[in-house]
């Protein structure tokens, strides 16, 4: 029984967010009943007071309304006490500058997971990189709770905070449209057009193609969105 408890399962991409309720700096949160109807990111930190995690914190807090436009929360986790969230916050906001960063105030929950409920639930823990501390884990899960993209990063690696914003927004972009996006795909770029569902359709798009949809072959067709749609 105690090793089932102990053990981890990644939670997958179209399957429920694990629910949870947890304290924060911010106070009680319940997840997902506290945020219907928005997007939520869920990352995780390996432990405060650390250099790789405060650039990260320090990037993610002067970003945060860019995230809250997008209708996106954010939620961070690592397996300390709010005493240290707090006096970590603290020292962020006082004493350090970094890429012209200074004098910032993160807003938004750390959770308190000494316990490491949370951290299991989400597969959050890595016994090949450590038995104390979480990986760089983020999951984005849609206003519907469900899981819709998953990152990793180990512990020794920050991640990309505008990489993390341009998927949230090319999945949003996704689900108005029911376009998909290419490699490398930036806001205002073309998007692609669903590959037909068979050859008679195949045939009809590459003869009705014209200067709004560009096909390269026949399962393979650019377009554009309206700058105001976007």
């Amino acid at each position: 029984m105690e090793k089932e408890q102990n053990e981890t399962r990644i939670p997958l991409i179209g399957e429920a967010a694990p629910a949870f309720t947890a304290k924060t700096t911010q106070g009680e949160i319940s997840f997902p009943e506290d945020y219907k109807g928005k997007w939520v990111i869920l990352f995780s930190h390996p432990a405060d007071f650390t250099p790789v995690c405060t650039t990260e914190f320090m990037t993610f807090a002067s970003m945060q309304e860019d995230f809250k436009k997008l209708n996106c929360e954010l939620i961070d986790l690592s397996i300390d006490s709010i005493y240290a969230h707090i006096a970590w916050l603290r020292t962020i906001k006082e004493k350090i500058e970094y890429k012209g960063m200074k004098d910032v105030e993160v807003t938004f929950p750390l959770i308190e997971d000494l316990k490491m409920d949370v951290a299991r639930k989400y597969g959050m823990l890595q016994p090949g990189a450590s038995d104390t501390q979480a990986v760089r884990a983020v999951f984005l899960i849609d206003p519907e709770a469900k899981i819709r993209a998953i990152l990793y990063y180990p512990l020794s690696n920050g991640r990309n905070m505008e990489e993390v914003k341009r998927l949230l927004t090319a999945m949003q972009t996704s689900d108005k449209y029911n376009i998909a996006t290419p490699a490398n795909w930036e806001p205002g770029e073309d998007v692609i057009v669903p590959p037909p569902g068979s050859c008679g359709t195949a045939s009809e798009r590459m003869k009705e193609a014209d200067k709004d949809v560009k096909c390269l072959d026949w399962f393979m067709c650019f377009k554009k969105l309206p700058k105001e749609k976007e």
